[in-house]
């Protein structure tokens, strides 16, 4: 490591911010309101869709607009916070946020939600690299890392189930445009605390030109890669646009991973992925939240369709999963951080989920929720809780200040990329299952009864062939982590400035080499 970026990483752990646990609730409201926001919408949709008269072949762009945005411009959003500065950036996410949310709570056509959904996409790529990146910046004792990172781990994971349960209360009971309108007040409350508490650290900005070859070669890449999987799950995978989507997906991170190897300030230095505990979280959260984003479509589906759940009920079921995470995350995780390595909390942390989720491929159309769905919830959730704080705190570990903001892009890139693929990869593995399943036993049955049992069951046996490749998917993303994530524990008082630290941060790259 360079001796200025040295000084800069150990200079503010000499005097941690006196602000920073009050900046920590103000950050962890706003990443609570993104996370949500991709669940809470979905739970609304129905009633949107009557109301709005959005066909159903339309439907699918009120979650698609708002995914390829937010998919596509985080990179260059972490590039952003760290030129402006993470503050700005976080302040001006979180305006912009709310006010794509307000329009699109006072949506009147199809076109006027689309584009609020789009919007609040584009902030959201601004606003969630940066709140990650401050805490990185802010927060450099080792203890004291643990905790930030353990809550805004709980936060990250179980956001979206909080999504399904808010999402069921406002449109049961209020209307579906409160499921929009609930940000305003969360993000005013975020934006004036940060305004006031945070302090950003000096000398952390990155006020290189902008790659803008980088940029557009990045967000037209990542933008087919998810308009691919998304398509995929509607038209097919044989569909010629899903094919044409998916080559220029390849060709246009190809030529970008060039690019960033050859210009003098690279959009994203090829340096962040390359070191190997980095790049081995990236890949193993994108696996995990492959096989979470697919288990959160199928219960919602299973519990509302099959065992007939209310809205508000079925976001009540996801209870135990929520408990889970911030136990795993906040008691687990945190507790142990700073006594065992991180690849020990996250390779046991993916198969203890594992676990639970083969428990769910035992799953029929009268399973007991107490005895079946309650304790793979819990073994989800606190697995996931575990494994994900370590990885949380270990992206953005051990980074140059500059490069805080494009390392906490990829850590939202790697999950948001997952979200994308889990959902279309094993929901079309469900819906193959599904038809099978009917073709076989639907000669069988002579009454209209008869007739929707087979059609029940074969939606259930769709659900657990599905949840069979989830456990195949998390067992290898605790694979990844026990082999590529090699960085000893955080020892000492503070992050990158102890002797331990110090040595371990120079050892690392070797090692990958």
């Amino acid at each position: 490591m360079s001796e200025t970026a040295s000084k800069a990483l150990s200079a503010p752990a000499a005097e941690p911010d006196p602000g920073r646990w009050k900046a920590l609730v103000f950050i962890a409201l706003a990443q609570l309101m993104v996370v949500l926001d991709a669940t809470i919408v979905n739970i609304a949709l129905p009633s949107a869709q009557q109301d709005l008269g959005i066909s159903d072949g339309n439907r699918q762009w009120v979650v698609t607009a708002y995914a390829l945005a937010f998919g596509g411009l985080l990179l260059f959003g972490g590039r952003i916070a760290d030129l402006w500065g993470r503050k700005k950036a976080f302040v001006v996410g979180l305006g912009g946020f709310a006010a794509a949310s307000a329009l699109g709570g006072a949506a009147t056509n199809e076109a006027m939600m689309f584009g609020a959904r789009a919007l609040q996409g584009v902030f959201g790529a601004l606003l969630a690299p940066a709140a990650l990146s401050l805490l990185a910046v802010m927060f450099t004792d080792a203890k004291e890392r643990a905790k930030a990172f353990g809550i805004y781990g709980a936060i990250a994971g179980g956001g979206g189930a909080v999504g399904l349960i808010l999402g069921g209360f406002l449109t049961e009971y209020l209307d579906w445009r409160w499921t929009f309108f609930v940000n305003i007040p969360f993000a005013i409350v975020a934006a004036a605390g940060a305004y006031f508490v945070i302090r950003e650290p000096e000398g952390g900005r990155n006020r290189s030109p902008l790659d803008i070859p980088g940029v557009i070669l990045s967000t037209l890449g990542l933008v087919a890669l998810v308009y691919g999987f998304t398509r995929a799950e509607s038209n097919g995978w044989s569909d010629s646009v899903t094919v044409g989507m998916f080559v220029a997906s390849a060709v246009l991170l190809a030529s970008f991973v060039l690019v960033e190897s050859k210009v003098k300030a690279p959009l994203l230095p090829l340096r962040v992925i390359t070191e190997r505990n980095r790049g081995g979280i990236y890949l193993s959260l994108g696996l995990a939240i492959i096989a979470m984003f697919g288990l959160f479509l199928f219960l919602t589906y299973y519990l509302q369709i099959v065992k007939g759940y209310s809205p508000v009920k079925t976001g009540f079921a996801f209870l135990p999963m929520i408990a889970g995470m911030i136990t795993g995350s906040t008691q687990i995780g945190t507790r142990l951080m700073t006594r065992v390595a991180p690849r020990l909390l996250m390779g046991p942390g993916f198969l203890v989920a594992a676990l639970g989720m083969l428990l769910l491929t035992q799953l029929e159309i009268g399973s007991s929720y107490a005895a079946l769905l309650l304790p793979a919830m819990l073994l989800l959730g606190l697995g996931m809780g575990t494994a994900f704080m370590p990885a949380m705190s270990l992206a953005t570990q051990g980074v140059e200040p500059r490069d805080a903001g494009v390392a906490s892009a990829m850590v939202n890139t790697s999950q948001q990329v997952g979200g994308a693929i889990g959902t279309a990869l094993l929901n079309t593995i469900a819906a193959s299952a599904t038809t099978a399943y009917v073709a076989d036993h639907i000669a069988g049955a002579t009454s209209r009864s008869q007739q929707q049992l087979v059609q029940l069951e074969a939606m259930v046996q769709g659900y657990t062939s599905a949840i069979w490749f989830a456990v195949g998917i998390l067992v290898v993303a605790a694979a990844i982590a026990l082999t590529f994530v090699n960085a000893g524990r955080p020892g000492g008082t503070t992050v990158a400035s102890s002797d331990e630290d110090a040595a371990d941060e120079v050892q690392i790259p070797v090692v990958a080499h």
